[in-house]
């Protein structure tokens, strides 16, 4: 029991080891926002796992910041539904089900493929144009990353090449919302712990998206996008039932 403890012990180190580190982030003016940028941050990294349990003490002492601070930042990341309180418990982080992942995915298809949508014909303005740089920058991102062997680096390209999908609408509401449902969906793929198996796959589809995108095809580049989010939708779902199934 007591080796148990000392495990679980070390397994909190770990988890809150460098963010010491990123106490300059939060300036003078610490606010539970700002730890709540920082927390949202490691959480969607994976140095926080879906399931682990967030020590205020462990936490707080590492960035410095009051018991209440600490407390409204799980609070506001509670509200984004990447973390869940349980009583007498403590705070988790959240383990997703497989109707939340259902769910991610059909506001993804509509806000994702909306944007694109309204794009239009082109040629595009230079609003959008930079934009789309944006995009080819992240998928240019994946690829190297993929011809690296680094798996999780391409998980954090194909994300941003979707956030620069939603950018494409020019609505900072779109992109808040956005930021929590792509967070959300990284926890699914942490849980999954196979990010080659299931971003590689796609990366041609990113290349062909861009590519309708840059040639002014608005109606090409949703019809690719949509097709490449129900099939991911496909694949990821049924993987990650099986893999609740299993515990």
């Amino acid at each position: 029991m007591a080796g148990e403890v000392a495990k679980n012990d070390q397994g909190r180190l770990t988890e809150v080891s460098g963010l010491e580190r990123d106490r300059p982030l939060l300036g003078r003016s610490s606010t539970a926002e700002r730890v709540a940028d920082i927390l949202r941050d490691r959480i969607t990294e994976g140095f926080f796992p879906p399931g682990a349990r967030l020590s205020e003490e462990s936490i707080g002492g590492a960035l410095g910041v009051s018991r209440n601070t600490l407390r409204e930042a799980f609070r506001l990341l509670t509200h984004e539904r990447l973390l869940v309180h349980e009583l007498n418990r403590g705070v988790f982080v959240r383990v997703v089900t497989v109707e939340d992942l259902e769910d991610i995915y059909r506001v993804r298809i509509l806000v994702e493929c909306a944007a694109v949508r309204g794009l239009g014909q082109g040629p595009y303005g230079a609003a959008v144009t930079d934009a789309i740089a944006v995009i080819e920058a992240a998928v240019q991102a994946g690829e190297a990353a993929s011809a690296g062997r680094e798996w999780q680096a391409l998980s954090t390209a194909n994300i941003r090449f979707h956030q620069g999908i939603v950018a494409l609408a020019g609505s900072p509401r779109t992109d808040e919302l956005m930021r929590g449902v792509l967070a959300e969906l990284r926890l699914v793929f942490h849980v999954m712990a196979d990010p080659r198996r299931f971003h590689a796959p796609y990366l041609t589809r990113n290349r062909q998206i861009t590519e309708a995108l840059q040639a002014g095809d608005a109606p090409e580049a949703e019809r690719l996008l949509r097709s490449y989010l129900e099939d991911s939708r496909s694949q990821l779902s049924g993987a990650y039932a099986q893999r609740i199934a299993e515990g």
